[in-house]
């Protein structure tokens, strides 16, 4: 016998972070059913074209993949702010731009470069339940407040938690998951000025709180709602993160991205992984930007079909929030769960998340719609 096999009925542990005994790891149900709209991903495939030039791009890749990619993704990072200029208006040098593999990592970035242990993070509820994972991770304490009744948030109340907690970051959905609601910018601009000084001290001295405006969804944003990118040069304590994966159909190619200050970007990139970036990643990535029209048409046809979809769910009688995501917060319900099982009886899936007795779905195809709302008529009557 060796020394690393074990005796018969010898028990063993992992000398797993107490934090993290008995939790469960992030996720939502995936399962083969008719309509899954559930997460609020893109339901339409990449065109052809959008396609063809992928599978070329990454098979030029392809021949170079003995050697480690391009560490700094210089020509992604000058794509990404070409992109985010005729989409926004705002031109971004692309050495202010950083990406990383889904939003998610980027996030995950800015917590370990300004989080840690002694700093805090703070954000306000409902809001992406995956916040309080980055602060977790990185060993950073985490302060949850609320939003108002209708899912606006008080900036009062945001104004004293930033100066009672001291936060290293506050991270503020727009529009917000899972309700939709994008941040006026005006009140943005409030909560930088504020957020200006009620950084932790370092060496003495008062900090900014980092600001991170997180528009996973901005490109759904309804016509005259501003992006946060207009505030960026003169806020150098302001971050924006954006992803690929929902307006671009690009879920499975894990692309997220942020604009911000050299400094903050000085300082993402000691926390990074070398090469962190794959070479098919960056190809593929590139291909679809350069399809970037092809995506706009598109965006208008989901947005179209979650304005009809507001007032259809507001004809059965039920609140559903305005949405500048494509996807809606509707309800309330005396027992949601009945709901959605009722729906998933049916082939339809949706999310049980957001406050009690609220139920989000995801804009689909105009025929997925169409039978989600027989469905829940069916069910609602």
């Amino acid at each position: 016998m060796s020394d690393m096999e074990i005796n018969e009925g010898e028990t063993w542990t992992l000398p797993l972070r107490e934090d993290l005994a008995g939790l469960e790891p992030y996720g939502a149900p995936q399962m083969e059913v008719a309509a899954r709209l559930n997460v609020n991903e893109n339901p339409y495939a990449p065109a052809p074209e959008v396609i063809a030039d992928i599978a070329t791009s990454v098979a030029r890749a392809a021949a170079s993949l003995n050697r480690y990619p391009d560490r700094d993704f210089w020509e992604l990072r000058a794509a990404l702010a070409n992109y985010l200029a005729a989409e926004s208006g705002v031109c971004r040098a692309p050495e202010l731009i950083w990406a990383g593999n889904g939003s998610n990592e980027v996030m995950l970035h800015l917590f370990q470069a300004f989080g840690g242990p002694g700093r805090s993070a703070i954000s306000f509820a409902p809001t992406y339940s995956m916040y309080h994972e980055y602060a977790r991770d990185t060993h950073t304490s985490w302060v949850q407040g609320a939003r108002l009744d209708d899912f606006r948030l008080d900036l009062d109340v945001v104004e004293e938690t930033l100066r009672r907690k001291r936060p290293s970051l506050l991270v503020l959905a727009s529009p917000n998951n899972p309700t939709g609601t994008a941040l006026p910018l005006h009140e943005v601009q409030r909560i930088c000025a504020i957020a200006a000084h009620t950084g932790p001290l370092v060496g003495g001295q008062d900090s900014s709180t980092i600001v991170i405006v997180d528009e996973a969804y901005a490109e759904f944003r309804r016509e005259g709602t501003p992006s946060a990118l207009e505030l960026l040069e003169n806020t150098p304590h302001l971050v924006v993160s954006r992803t690929m994966s929902k307006a671009f159909a690009m879920a499975g190619l894990r692309l997220g991205y942020m604009t911000a200050a050299k400094e903050i970007i000085d300082a993402v990139m000691l926390v990074r992984l070398p090469y962190h970036l794959s070479a098919v990643t960056q190809a593929a990535a590139l291909a679809a930007l350069r399809h970037a029209d092809t995506l706009r048409a598109q965006v208008a046809s989901l947005r179209e079909e979650r304005d009809q979809l507001v007032l259809r769910l507001r004809a059965m009688g039920l609140h559903a929030v305005d949405s500048d995501a494509n996807f809606i917060l509707f309800g309330p319900f005396k027992d949601r769960h009945a709901v959605f099982r009722a729906l998933l009886d049916r082939g339809i899936l949706i999310r049980v998340v957001g406050p009690e007795g609220w139920l989000r779905v995801t804009i689909g195809t105009p025929e997925e719609t169409a039978a989600f709302v027989t469905a829940l008529e069916e069910i609602h009557s």
